[in-house]
């Protein structure tokens, strides 16, 4: 998708008096020539795939290592039955993060939102809304809001942990999922690109580090807190609580570090958590089993 910047968007948001989530489809409608209606039935049908990764979960699937399954169970019991600290809604929130991101390790359909390894952080956010009665209208056109953003991202910096690290992935998906929320709640152009910079700062320099090298620890929890870094920023930004650095320079900063960041913390599992005693003890069992 064609949009150089967050800039642009918010030029084309004020020249045509168009919303974001407008100015999106519009894109989307000119890049792949196609009518308004065929763009928002294929990002209807993206929408539907994702609720439908969220709603298929089981929580007896275990992952090729064994190491992922059942956690999201356990969580959406808990906000069931008690009382999480973080309150109900975020306890949805939290399971339906863990949820999906289970589903991915388990080899189940997801929508890689930007990628698979970060996918259940905007389901995380926009399914419990849908299940508290957002219309799919709503969800749609949040979608819109959260494509264009991580078209952004991808243009100027990486939505690739081989290229930037996990900042790029689950960073990328919770700026996409703020900038969503944002626009649900009727946010301006310009509070969603402060909630999405809030939410890249807030993960800027996250390493990808996966255990064995599959995408399972620490993948599955950094969803998490994808999804509830998203929630605050939204928050925030619909307080009126501004990002001081411009949005489109946060990603570019994004790209810069991510090209720093030594090849050990991109997706080679050489380092971090992958290169732990544990870590290599997965290793090596895997390499057993293989």
């Amino acid at each position: 998708m064609a949009l150089d910047s967050m800039q642009e968007i918010f030029n084309k948001c004020a020249a045509g008096n168009r919303s974001f989530w407008q100015v999106v489809q519009d894109t989307d409608v000119e890049e792949r020539q196609v009518s308004p209606e065929e763009s928002w039935h294929k990002m209807l049908d993206t929408w539907r795939a994702m609720l439908d990764s969220a709603e298929s979960y089981r929580g007896e699937r275990r992952s090729l290592s064994g190491l992922v399954g059942g956690d999201g169970r356990l969580m959406r019991e808990f906000v069931q039955e008690d009382s999480p600290i973080s309150g109900a809604f975020m306890g949805e929130v939290i399971a339906t993060a863990l949820s999906v991101g289970e589903s991915n390790a388990c080899m189940r359909k997801i929508v890689a939102a930007p990628t698979a390894g970060s996918c259940g952080v905007l389901p995380a956010v926009l399914v419990p809304l849908y299940w508290h009665n957002v219309s799919e209208q709503e969800i749609v056109r949040a979608l819109y809001v959260a494509a264009g953003i991580g078209a952004v991202i991808g243009y100027r910096a990486s939505i690739s942990g081989a290229a930037g690290g996990c900042q790029a992935e689950i960073g990328s998906a919770s700026a996409m999922a703020a900038g969503a929320l944002v626009s649900i709640r009727s946010g301006t152009p310009a509070q969603i690109g402060h909630a999405a910079a809030m939410a890249l700062k807030n993960l800027m320099g996250l390493i990808c580090d996966p255990v064995a090298g599959l995408v399972e620890v620490p993948c599955v929890k950094r969803n998490v807190i994808g999804a509830v870094n998203a929630v605050s920023c939204a928050d925030m930004a619909l307080a009126g609580i501004e990002s001081r650095v411009p949005v489109d320079q946060v990603i570019d900063c994004m790209g810069d570090v991510g090209e720093r960041l030594p090849r050990e913390f991109r997706e080679t599992a050489l380092g971090g958590l992958a290169a732990t005693p544990f870590g290599k003890a997965v290793k090596e069992q895997m390499d057993r089993k293989s």
